[in-house]
């Protein structure tokens, strides 16, 4: 009886605290998300600008096989991190904990290898079957090697999240790493270098990034006391569990695949380098969107998982839809720009030759933004293991996707991908969203927060009909978006309980009358 007092205690307490110090931990992410995005948007507009159209073309689509290759050798494996290692270290059973890192770094390593020595050894076959720009293929052979630190480091990256370390997370994904491209793309300036010297550079900073992730791991694991745990004879890599739930999701990374990488090779093969250069020069732009999303999402699924091992699903219910307002609410001054704004925009950052894309940035600003307005409910079913729905879904958006990019692709080159990419997100979003009423305790839709998003959907037609209508300055733009992201979190303060989040804020000059009820 007192030992069920006590869980359910727990249980209330975890109701009222974890939403806020979720929220309050992912600010921190949030704000180096924010410098971290910052810097590598001035690396992108560096790189956009300084090379020509055809050799970022070039760049741009070996990054994007760079991309499905690292898909692969990850094989889904990096979410076995943040679902089974919270559950076993709240159940406190080391030996699967220490089975399931052993077996996710060793088949990451494994695959990783296997597919540099495949692209390495097979480069004839890519050229006379696969790659026709000789300059995409030359600087793929240098990029390839990021497929397998990549997919390290994304695995360290979860391991990090897990064992709750924001501060680590904080230098090395958003202050270390954009530096080091940042630095890469001054040397490629500096010293007039070409887009091969962009690949080599690219390939060292992601080395350097990963030695770096380990060599804090090590200390912080001996600090939680894990390594006291660790019997070698002892450890059982639970592979059934594991794979069960990981390989049906490849699903998603397939929807990703699709939706990131097959455009750009269609693109390619049917218009040529300079229409993969319009497309992803604004794509990255528009992905800012997401920033926020996937700031949250990092401390999100840990906590989830352990509030799932003590069936508390009210408690989720609660921390899924303060971090769906929360989202919606910051991410809303990038909509603003990358949306209602996205023609002023493009020219200003991209110059005269981009202006074309302008279109291109508005379409994929709103499926991104819609995506992560709704909040974390990809990562809600994950974490439910909802495997089947997932699978479905994802076939079916990525089918769906594949299907318009290989009918609007031939006519409209960049911007039916825009077109393609823009539909497929925004259903497969919904079909997400009602997933939720399976059985996970989620609301598919919290009533008390519409007026959150009326207020977001009026304040970014307003700022779209101004524009249109006036056709205001950039800058104009930039300050009438700055006043409606400014009113915006204004009136859905209540609703963000942002005294109760942050109260230190309100103790700043004006901030109480800014932020106060």
């Amino acid at each position: 009886m007192l030992s069920e007092l006590a869980s359910e205690a727990k249980i209330k307490k975890t109701k009222k605290q974890t939403p806020k110090q979720q929220i309050r931990g992912s600010s921190l992410l949030l704000v180096g998300r924010f410098v971290s995005r910052g810097v590598n948007f001035l690396v992108q507009v560096l790189i956009v600008r300084y090379l020509t159209q055809a050799d970022y073309g070039a760049f741009a689509y070996a990054l994007s096989l760079v991309t499905f290759s690292q898909t692969i050798a990850t094989f889904g494996l990096d979410r076995a991190v943040t679902r089974f290692i919270p559950i076993y270290h709240e159940q406190e059973e080391y030996d699967k904990l220490f089975g399931t890192l052993f077996m996710v770094v060793g088949s990451i390593l494994s695959l990783g290898i296997a597919i540099v020595l495949f692209v390495q050894g097979f480069q004839g076959l890519l050229a006379r079957e696969f790659i026709s720009d000789q300059q995409a293929l030359g600087l793929l052979m240098v990029l390839i090697v990021l497929a397998p630190v990549q997919a390290i480091d994304n695995l360290l990256l979860g391991l990090f999240s897990v064992f709750a370390s924001p501060k680590v997370i904080f230098f090395r994904k958003n202050i270390l790493g954009p530096a080091l491209k940042l630095l890469v793309v001054l040397a490629l300036i500096l010293f007039h270098g070409d887009a091969s010297f962009l690949a080599v550079g690219y390939l060292v900073a992601g080395i350097v990034g990963v030695t770096a992730y380990i060599a804090m791991l090590v200390p912080l694991m001996r600090k939680m006391g894990l390594f006291g745990h660790f019997d070698r004879r002892r450890v059982v890599v639970p592979w059934k569990e594991i794979l069960a739930f990981t390989v049906p999701l490849l699903t998603s990374d397939l929807v990703y695949i699709v939706m990131n990488t097959v455009d750009a090779v269609m693109l390619e093969h049917f218009q040529g380098t300079i229409d993969v250069a319009a497309l992803r020069a604004v794509q990255p732009t528009a992905k800012m969107n997401q920033i926020v999303l996937a700031s949250f999402g990092i401390l999100f699924t840990p906590l989830a998982a352990r509030m799932f091992a003590r069936n508390d699903r009210q408690g989720i219910n609660n921390l899924y839809w303060q971090n769906a307002i929360w989202i919606a609410v910051i991410s809303f001054p990038v909509f603003a720009l990358t949306f209602s704004l996205a023609k002023p925009i493009t020219v200003f950052l991209y110059g005269e030759r981009y202006a074309g894309s302008a279109i291109i940035l508005a379409l994929l600003s709103f499926a991104y933004y819609f995506n992560a307005a709704l909040g974390q409910n990809g990562l809600t079913l994950k974490v439910f293991g909802k495997v089947r729905y997932i699978v479905a879904i994802n076939v079916f958006a990525a089918v769906a996707n594949f299907v318009a990019n290989l009918l609007l692709i031939p006519r409209y080159g960049a911007l039916g991908a825009a077109m393609g990419t823009c539909g497929s997100l925004v259903l497969h979003n919904i079909l997400k969203q009602a997933g939720l009423r399976f059985g996970t305790g989620i609301n598919l839709f919290e009533w008390q927060y519409l007026r959150v998003y009326l207020i977001i959907a009026a304040s970014a037609l307003s700022l779209f009909l101004i524009q249109w209508l006036t056709g205001a300055s950039v800058y104009v733009s930039i300050g009438l978006a700055a006043l409606a992201s400014l009113v915006v979190f204004r009136l859905n303060r209540r609703l963000l309980r942002v005294g109760e989040t942050f109260p230190e804020l309100l103790k700043l000059p004006l901030m109480d009358k800014i932020l106060g009820d």
